[in-house]
């Protein structure tokens, strides 16, 4: 970071009226700063990516957020440009991760959450879909709640398109053909089957990835974390070997068998195939119902000492 965004004089301006503020977080692609909007007093989030990066996605990733506008649980996106020797895009300031209120409440949560959950999700995943891009990076670090005490609180929202991708042509419809020997992208722990096989990602991927994701919060954690390789691609290999060889009945057994369900239906789309999104949200509702629950948007995190 360039000295001139760490003191807190006005010099602290960037795209002409946001001033930065502390810094909430990084990633493999820069840094994400609180600032404020100083025409309306807006707190929102400033990621700075270094212009000089290897795989610069902010570009992209800003591309996403004008082709999602206006969608539910899609960050809006305030300004996107160039400041100094950093990329910058100006976004709405969320809540914590599921990967935060994961670990805030135990790192379990209940079959309600997790439906209630899963529910959010499978829309937000759809959203995408329909809008003819694929994610290709679920995971629970992703999915941010609204902030606390707003009207979104209990909203899961998306963020960080950087590996998004089209799938198919926006007019035509036309899908991407098939292909092998991709190199890996995403993340190992929750990535589908055909992404550790090298297969070309497409929606089912995204899909089968949320069903690794909702184990992961019924379980606390999944048979092939922990792993040890010598290299990382050996680890994503033996990663790829054990979700294989991990029946679905064992992975999710001592759950309501709809999370079976899910999984057995992802794993056998078709490449190019429409999935029913409809009957995968329907299998949580049934789930929620079988056990008395009501969706009332009262999550574990909702029931901490306190609130958030």
């Amino acid at each position: 970071m360039s000295s001139h965004t760490h003191n807190s004089s006005t010099a602290n301006v960037v795209g002409v009226h946001y001033r930065v503020g502390r810094k909430i977080g990084e990633g493999s692609f820069g840094v994400i700063f609180e600032g404020t909007n100083l025409l309306n007093s807006q707190t929102v989030a400033i990621k700075f990516e270094p212009r000089k990066a290897e795989a610069p996605q902010l570009r992209d990733e800003c591309r996403s957020y004008r082709i999602l506008a206006g969608c539910p649980g899609i960050p809006q996106i305030y300004h996107f440009g160039q400041e100094g020797l950093h990329n910058i895009l100006v976004i709405d300031l969320l809540g914590p991760s599921l990967e935060d209120l994961f670990d805030m409440c135990g790192r379990k949560f209940s079959v309600k959450t997790v439906c209630m959950a899963a529910r959010q999700m499978i829309t937000r995943v759809q959203t995408i879909h329909e809008k003819n891009l694929i994610y290709r990076d679920i995971k629970p670090d992703n999915f941010l709640i609204g902030r606390p005490g707003t009207k979104n609180a209990n909203v899961i929202h998306v963020v960080d398109f950087g590996m998004a991708k089209q799938y198919r042509d926006p007019k035509t419809k036309q899908h991407i053909p098939y292909r092998e020997r991709k190199s890996l992208s995403g993340t190992a722990r929750y990535m589908s089957i055909n992404t550790h096989l090298g297969r070309e990602q497409s929606r089912r991927d995204d899909l089968e990835a949320l069903g690794h994701v909702f184990m992961y919060f019924l379980r606390g954690s999944l048979p092939w974390q922990g792993l040890k390789a010598a290299t990382n691609k050996q680890k994503y290999e033996k990663i790829g070997e054990k979700k294989q060889t991990t029946p679905i009945k064992e992975l999710c057994e001592g759950f309501p068998e709809e999370f079976g369900i899910y999984l057995n239906y992802v794993r056998k789309l078709g490449f190019e195939e429409t999935p029913d999104y409809d009957f995968l949200r329907e299998l949580f509702a049934k789930v929620l119902k079988n056990n008395g629950d009501i969706e009332d948007q009262v999550y574990d995190w909702n029931l901490l000492n306190g609130e958030l």
